[in-house]
């Protein structure tokens, strides 16, 4: 069976989406989402991205964002796609609100949208908790500590590489390092590290140069895509993980391949929050056929 659909490209930093709107009726059965967002995401033999999101309807929010990786699985969450998502239906109406609420898998996050002649320019995201047990991530900590998982020596292929690890609705592995991140041979250690059995569940990765204290530098591999421009709640769980450590401060401007983010961390004393900001780009609008 071959279906037109229409679709809209979107990118935020670089990581890049096809979005679909699904907040009237289903457009590609639930059944065939994960095949055909792999297809549909392969570069260079169909559109070509990073992954696919559908805009849903919530009987709980605004809207409900869903978010399929380029290699077919469904995630939990994506700083980068939820601004995407924010972007995209204000745009189109569907959600005419500079504050909304979105629905994920994991929970509601409050999206506030900075909004010049109609045309949105930034988002802001409340990220929610950071989650540091490593069963909550999860995570098998190597020295047994079932209350954190900071500072973490993995084995990778004999090399002992130091690791942290927390949760902003999904797990990331975090590598704090003086060495450039220019010079990080991220295809070896991103696909080693994201399927370690330190990570059951796998897990984003993330290498990191701190410049201050308040300025960093990111290098990604985003569990399901790989090397990735921008990863938000990467850079959430960065400045998260670097506050706890003691290593940054409450607001970090945080450098990626694909561009900059803003987060801000608030210490709630018996836990930590976060808020990212940054910028989503509408590339163009168009139709494709779909085989299922």
């Amino acid at each position: 069976m071959s279906i037109e659909i229409e679709f809209t490209k979107m990118h935020a930093l670089g990581n890049d989406y096809i979005v679909i709107n699904e907040t009237t009726e289903e457009v590609i059965p639930e059944e065939h989402k994960n095949k055909i967002s792999e297809e549909i995401s392969t570069r260079r033999f169909n559109v070509g991205a990073d992954g696919v999101i559908f805009a849903c309807k919530s009987d709980k929010a605004d809207v409900r964002f869903r978010i399929f990786n380029s290699d077919g699985s469904e995630a939990e969450m994506c700083g980068n796609g939820i601004r995407c998502l924010a972007k995209y239906v204000f745009d189109k109406g569907i959600v005419k609100k500079e504050t909304m609420q979105i629905e994920t898998m994991e929970d509601i996050k409050e999206a506030r949208l900075t909004v010049e002649d109609d045309e949105v320019t930034s988002i802001e995201i409340d990220m929610g908790k950071g989650f540091f047990k490593p069963e909550d991530i999860p995570a098998i900590a190597p020295s047994g500590n079932t209350e954190e998982f900071i500072d973490e020596d993995i084995d990778v292929e004999g090399e002992i590489i130091r690791m942290s690890s927390v949760s902003v609705g999904n797990p990331h592995a975090v590598c704090f390092t003086d060495t450039n991140i220019e010079d990080i041979n991220l295809d070896f250690y991103g696909p080693r590290i994201e399927t370690h059995e330190a990570f059951p569940e796998k897990v984003n990765v993330h290498f990191v140069n701190i410049e201050t204290p308040e300025e960093i530098n990111i290098l990604t591999w985003e569990r399901g895509a790989g090397f990735t421009f921008a990863c938000g709640t990467g850079t959430t769980s960065c400045v998260l993980l670097g506050y706890k450590m003691g290593l940054l401060n409450e607001k970090v401007h945080a450098h990626l391949s694909g561009g900059d983010l803003d987060i801000t961390i608030t210490d709630h004393t018996e836990y930590l929050t976060a808020t990212m900001k940054g910028a989503a780009v509408t590339v163009y609008e168009a139709t494709m056929n779909v085989e299922f």
